[in-house]
Order: C-alpha cells, then structure tokens, then sequence
C-alpha cells in the first residue's frame, strides 16, 4: 500500500497539487491525503484553507483532509520542530493517529528548508519527497543549509512557469531536477474556481491592485504600506484609469482601506475594496482586468505570464534597500519583479509593456544574487558571479546588492582592501545612519 500526503498551507497550492494530479504529475497512489497547515501567526483566529471559498471545487482529488494544526496541538506548525532522539516516536504516532499503517509514504511538501515541511521529512524517514513550489521563491537559493538525510531524498522541484525560460535555483546543490507544471492545466484547473466570483460587483475592466500586508514581515511600517497603496492608486490615475479595484491582504488592518478610499474620492475616482477571500488568479478571470499593480506579489506574475494582462510594479526599490537581512527570501521575488516588470511611474513602459530586461540576463543577475544571498550553498557560483559583476555591474544592477555585502565576499565592486575598515568604524557607521535616516525622512 502506498500513501501520498500532500501538504500544503495556501488555497494557491492547493489548486497547483490539483492541477499536478489532474495532469499525471504523481504516480497513481492506494491514499492520497490532503495535509492542511494553518501557518497564520495566530491560527485560530485565521481560517484555513480547507475553510475559504472555493476549497471544495478542489477536494475531490483527494481521499483525506487531515489538520496538520489538530494533529501537534499546541504547537504551531512553523514553530514546533521534533527532537531528533523523538523522531521515531513520532512516525509511530502520526502513523497511529492518520491510519497509516504499514504503508509506503511519499511527501509532497511546500518549502523543504523550513517547518513544518522540514519536520514532515524528518518524521518519515526514507520517504521519497517532491517539493512543489507556487511562487517566486522557487527561483531563490535554498534558504537554510539542509542535512543531506533530507535534501537527496527530494527526486525534483515542481513549479510553475512563471518566468518562462528561467530556472530555479532551489534545491541545486543537492542537483534536484527542476520541472514545470504545465500551464494549460494550471489554467483548467483555476477555470472550476471562477464562478466563485458571480457575487463580484460588476466592475469591468478595472486596475486591480495587489495588497501584501509587508507591515507585517517588519519590511515596511504601516504608514509607508498605507503610502505604497496610495501610490498605486495615484499611478493608475495618471495612466488614465477612472475605476480601480482594490484586494487587500486577507490579514490587513481596515485602516490601510480607508486610507484609500479617502484618497480615491479627493481623486474622483470609483474605488471598489473585495472584501471576499478569493484569489487574485479568480479575479483575473472574472473581471479581466486593464491593469495589475503590485509591489512583488507572485500574483503579478502570473497575472503577466499566465494570464498576458498588462502589469506594472511599485516600491520594489524601496523593498531592495530595505530587506535584511542580505539572505531574505523575498529578496529573489524583489528582484525579478523590479528587473522584469515596467515601473508604475514609466508610462510608456507600461502601455508597451516593455520587459526591463530579457531572460538570458534575468537568469544571470538571478544566479549572481542568489549566489551572494547564499555564497556556503552555491560555491559553484562564485567564478559566474564574478564574471557577472565585472561586466555589468553599474548605477542599475547596484541596487540588487549591497557594497558591505560584496566586500566581504571579496567580490567585484566591493570596497578596495586598503578601504576595508570603513564597514567596521563604529564613526564611520554613525554617520551612514544618520544619514539614510534623512534620505527616508526627505522621501516621505
């Protein structure tokens, strides 16, 4: 007998193992269990994502939905990692409480180098694991060193082609293969979640506008997601757009709304705020909207790359500068967005939808950032990476690196040796605070 526990955390993910299954992506299985994790920083006051709408459209595909949340109780699924010495105390426990038995257990897991994935890995011993990725991210060096008892028992990454032609650097130096999900399924499979959204209002057309709630991952405050939105809205203005459709985070505070909404009526402007659940790909298809707007939501890939609807980027310079520490995961997702996509503010670029750059140079400056984000993960990169910043390093690819960050990695474009104390002058630093302090204060 063989079990495949699909774990996921996202209605997002759900729908890519959906679409993986519908197209033959995992071998035919006796169980398939579906393993819900609610990873929201308080999960029991956040639904689930077998609780948001749409979820049944999905659940058909598998045999059993389990709460990964129920089964630790009260641990949280990001938090809670089992002792090494517990380990098979725990397959023997989790084989108890979902019925598993004997059975051969394969894992499909979200992001192998953190919990509860990592935990999942450990847990099962020996079980073969495919991580399956629904985001960015993907594209990113692994965030975390992994004990090689877990990294080469993952047979491939699956993903989504979201940058066509581009390859993720996930799980690379283990030499996991990469494999793209097709995009044709994907979309059938988003198509049975449409008619989720008959309840929309009849707004046709409009910018749509991507929340992200960075305030909560301490990148931006408050006020400047609340001034990132309204710099949204004001761009859409400027090329023209007279109704625009807001979708916020599901996790933002109502005052980012209202700031909004104040703003659109000083504009006169018709401004719709979604206050249902769905996800951005349900909107693209029911609204079809004439502009996405986003900071670096995977959203305005797909919106780009899936669905050919016209995008543009705002903040991603801000987010470059702000995101610490150097090793950030986000930093990848930034960066495409910030090389690829056109800027709110360029609007000849966005009417042309004119790609900042092509993906030959994307995959590049991608292998090089990641290099420096993770230089202990991906040694190999080193000599590319230095090719790379020799060549092309400039007042434009600076900002997708740090100058102490190239420093002490001894790479191009660092400061010279004999200027190599700067960086741990205690004066020196003093007044590089000081300073950017002032540049925030004069951009607000």
């Amino acid at each position: 007998m063989t079990t495949q526990i699909f774990q996921a955390s996202t209605l997002y993910g759900t729908a890519t193992l959906a679409a993986a299954l519908d197209s033959g992506r995992f071998a035919a299985a006796d169980r398939r269990i579906l393993l819900v994790c609610n990873n929201a920083a308080t999960p029991e006051t956040t639904p689930a994502l077998n609780e948001m709408p749409g979820f049944e459209r999905l659940r058909d595909r598998f045999d059993d939905v389990i709460s990964y949340n129920e089964t630790i109780f009260p641990f949280h699924p990001g938090g809670w990692a089992p002792r090494a010495d517990d380990l098979p105390l725990w397959e023997r426990f989790l084989r108890h409480e979902w019925e598993l038995g004997d059975d051969d257990v394969q894992l499909a897991v979200e992001s192998i180098q953190v919990n509860p994935s990592l935990a999942l890995a450990q847990i099962f011993v020996g079980a073969p694991v495919t991580v399956y990725a629904d985001g960015l991210m993907s594209y990113g060096p692994t965030r975390n060193k992994i004990d090689p008892l877990v990294g080469t028992r993952v047979d491939r990454v699956l993903h989504l082609d979201l940058v066509p032609g581009l390859k993720p650097l996930l799980l690379t130096e283990f030499d996991v293969p990469a494999e793209v999900l097709p995009t044709a399924d994907f979309l059938k499979t988003l198509a049975e979640l449409a008619p989720l959204g008959d309840d929309l209002p009849p707004v046709e057309e409009p910018a749509l506008l991507l929340g992200q709630y960075l305030s909560a991952l301490d990148i931006l405050t408050a006020e400047e997601e609340e001034d990132l939105h309204v710099r949204m809205l004001r761009g859409a203005v400027r090329l023209g757009h007279s109704k625009v459709v807001f979708k916020p985070h599901p996790s933002a505070p109502a005052r980012f709304t209202r700031s909004l909404e104040q703003e659109a009526d000083k504009l006169g402007v018709g401004l719709t705020v979604l206050d249902t659940p769905l996800l951005a790909e349900v909107l693209y298809q029911r609204l079809r909207p004439a502009l996405v707007v986003g900071c670096f939501s995977t959203a305005l890939l797909t919106a780009s790359a899936l669905f050919n609807l016209p995008v543009a980027r705002v903040g991603t310079e801000l987010l470059l500068e702000r995101l610490t520490p150097f090793e950030n995961s986000n930093r990848i997702p930034v960066t495409i967005v910030d090389a690829l996509l056109p800027d709110l503010g360029d609007a000849a670029a966005v009417t042309e939808q004119r790609q900042g750059t092509d993906v030959t140079a994307l995959g590049k400056l991608v292998r090089a950032v990641g290099f420096a984000m993770q230089p202990k993960i991906l040694p190999r990169l080193r000599e590319e990476t230095e090719e790379f910043l020799a060549a092309h390093l400039n007042v434009k690819t600076l900002r997708y690196f740090k100058r102490r960050r190239l420093t002490s990695l001894a790479l191009p474009g660092g400061l010279p040796a004999q200027m190599s104390f700067i960086p741990r002058n205690a004066t020196v630093r003093r007044v590089a605070r000081k300073a950017r302090n002032l540049r925030r204060s004069v951009r607000r």
